[in-house]
Order: structure tokens, then C-alpha cells, then sequence
């Protein structure tokens, strides 16, 4: 299986079809290539792409000039690697 198949899964498990979730926008709603930029939560306050990271399902990915979450998510993702 791909890695971005895996880490589709581990979103439907995070977030199951149905599931509400609370869409957070920075400065810019789109990237360069129309995709969404957002920060994800579920109803009880699970911050779904920290807990992204904090598996290891995803990456950081700066996209300026949203940066609000920057040096969290970095620190979440290196923790991540010490612990593998």
C-alpha cells in the first residue's frame, strides 16, 4: 500500500464520513494549486493535523504566508521521529 493511501486511512479513521469538524482558515483559503489550507478539529478538540504528525501519517508543509501553527507542528513532527 502507498504512503498516501495510509494516510488517507488514517484520516477516515480520525475522521469518519459524517463526522463534523471545525475548519480553521489562515491568511490565504488556497494554494497556488486550489487546495484547501486548513487546520482541522474534531468535536472533542482533537486537533487532527497534529494527531497526523504525531503518527507519523504526515509532514510539515509551509505555505507562507500561513505560518500560524508553523513551529508547533515542526516540534510535534520532530518529536515524532525521535520516538520511532
Amino acid at each position: 500500500m502507498q504512503p498516501g493511501q495510509r494516510s488517507k486511512e488514517a484520516l477516515e479513521d480520525l475522521l469518519p464520513a459524517g463526522s463534523v469538524a471545525t475548519v480553521e482558515l489562515d491568511v490565504q483559503e488556497r494554494d497556488r494549486y486550489g487546495r484547501l489550507l486548513a487546520y482541522l478539529y474534531r468535536e472533542d478538540g482533537l486537533r487532527i493535523n497534529e494527531e497526523l504528525l504525531r503518527t507519523g501519517y504526515a509532514v510539515v508543509g509551509v505555505y507562507p504566508p500561513n505560518v500560524a501553527y508553523v513551529d508547533r507542528f515542526r516540534a510535534i513532527e520532530d518529536s515524532a521521529r525521535v520516538a520511532e
